[in-house]
């Protein structure tokens, strides 16, 4: 007979990951913010290379299909923007297969919330907002960090330019892996896991912002001043070495999400995973028109976990996927 029945949160830390939720609702009601529920399943999966989706088949009307757990609420609820929703928020279960660790959980409760007109700089001002009536506390000065000087800082080069040989032989080197055929964002993406996010968020809130093109994801894009590199419009707020937030300048063409959906899955076939059918209800709603605003999605267990010094987000959950 298993003995590991009972809940990974003790019953303190759920009571109170309840009142946290209720500050989260609170928050948003003050500022005439709908709460609104999408399908956990979708026709459409995430296309992005570093997330796993995961999928059933299931008996519709149409026969059987195969269906999407959704890794965010995001694609359903622009299909709302685009149908004149306003400003919104929503508390998902969300999946994303393989992520288990202290803070990660393959189901786990993503806040996302859009606002309509809201610039990217007034996003990053209401989120950590958010954060702190969620932490109860002054986490401490907010600062800004961009891409490039924070590789700059704590590798020496920049990121942007670095021969793609010579980054595949440092992230090699710091890794203890072989990189030798690493794509340039790959390799970028384990240097700042491993170098670079550990020291963020030790002093107060980290807003990192200006990344790469290639990794603007759903985001729009703009011209660096430095120098008229093509960067993404988003950002992510780190606190304590946890990335909390990942927001975006949304982007709202049509012809490009269905690009980028395209180079997606183009990605997948050559790192030999399996490709992911596309939103085509989230493509008709951008091309109905949905109105330019940003969004934000912020990983609610790690924001909980921290608010209560938990080591993991398991103490903050019900039941883990260990014991599930």
């Amino acid at each position: 007979m298993t003995t590991d029945w009972r809940p990974t949160a003790s019953l303190e830390s759920l009571r109170e990951r309840a009142r946290l939720l209720g500050e989260v609702r609170a928050f948003f009601a003050e500022r005439d913010v709908l709460e609104v529920e999408t399908p956990v399943l979708g026709h459409g999966g995430s296309t992005d290379v570093h997330l796993a989706s995961l999928s059933l088949t299931a008996t519709t009307p149409a026969g059987q299909e195969r269906l999407w757990l959704q890794t965010s609420p995001e694609f359903h609820m622009k299909r709302l923007l685009a149908a004149g929703s306003g400003p919104i928020f929503q508390l998902a279960r969300s999946f994303r297969d393989g992520e288990v660790g202290s803070r990660h959980n393959i189901e786990f409760t993503m806040l996302e919330w859009y606002r309509p007109g809201f610039s990217l700089e007034e996003m990053i001002g209401e989120t950590t907002a958010l954060i702190r009536a969620v932490l109860g506390r002054d986490p401490g000065p907010l600062r800004r960090r961009r891409y490039r000087e924070l590789f700059r800082e704590a590798l020496g080069f920049d990121p942007f330019t670095v021969e793609l040989d010579a980054l595949r032989s440092i992230a090699g080197e710091r890794g203890g892996l072989d990189m030798e055929d690493a794509p340039r964002d790959d390799c970028l993406d384990l240097l700042v896991s491993l170098v670079i996010e550990p020291g963020l968020g030790r002093e107060g809130l980290d807003v990192v912002v200006d990344y790469p093109a290639t990794q603007a994801a759903l985001a729009r894009r703009h011209r660096d001043p430095e120098d008229g590199a093509w960067v993404a419009s988003r950002f992510e707020v780190y606190l304590a070495g946890v990335e909390l937030a990942n927001g975006y300048d949304e982007l709202t063409d049509v012809d490009e999400q269905r690009a980028r959906f395209a180079e997606d899955n183009a990605a997948r076939v050559r790192l030999g995973l399996t490709e992911v059918d596309i939103d085509r209800w989230l493509l008709a709603a951008l091309g109905h028109g949905m109105p330019s605003g940003s969004g934000v999605a912020l990983g609610m267990d790690r924001l909980i976990q921290l608010a209560l010094d938990r080591a993991s987000v398991a103490e903050v959950m019900a039941f883990a996927t260990s014991n599930c």
